[in-house]
């Protein structure tokens, strides 16, 4: 048998054996998960500007609590259950960012609190915020040198 029928016939079995994603019903979960996430965070928004609070530090603390609560979920392993039901629908990205620096940090915890915790705690996020602040000074300097 050559190498190409073996690979063929390898996919065939891959692909029979293998179930079916339901994308439709993916795609569902995630946007309604996702639309709640979203939908507490503007109740939260609402309910510091009803008690006086500017647009900007009604942000903030829209965004302290989203993370804090994502953060305790992760802990508790709760998080994990939610991102496997609706997928992309929890990353929303303040809640994702969360749960991306703390399952790290327990996951190297047994490490000691220096290597482990304080070494691995960035591994999943800490390429998004250098190439997230590297974007951003770029994009600042073509903008500063064009305006």
């Amino acid at each position: 048998m050559k190498p190409l029928d073996t690979t063929k016939s390898y996919q065939e079995y891959v692909d029979k054996k293998s179930p079916n994603s339901p994308i439709f019903k993916n795609c569902f979960n995630a946007f309604w998960v996702g639309g709640l996430i979203c939908s507490i965070g503007q109740i939260i928004m609402d309910i510091c500007k009803n008690n006086g609070l500017d647009t900007q530090s009604s942000g903030t603390i829209v965004s302290i609590i989203l993370i804090a609560i994502s953060a305790l979920l992760t802990g508790f392993n709760i998080f994990n259950k939610i991102g496997k039901f609706a997928g992309a629908g929890s990353l929303v990205p303040i809640t994702g960012f969360a749960n991306s620096i703390v399952s790290p940090a327990m996951e190297y915890k047994s490490e000691g609190y220096v290597m482990g915790v304080g070494g691995k705690m960035f591994t999943v996020a800490g390429p998004v915020l250098v190439f997230g602040i590297s974007t951003s000074i770029i994009v600042g300097i073509i903008y500063f040198i064009f305006m």
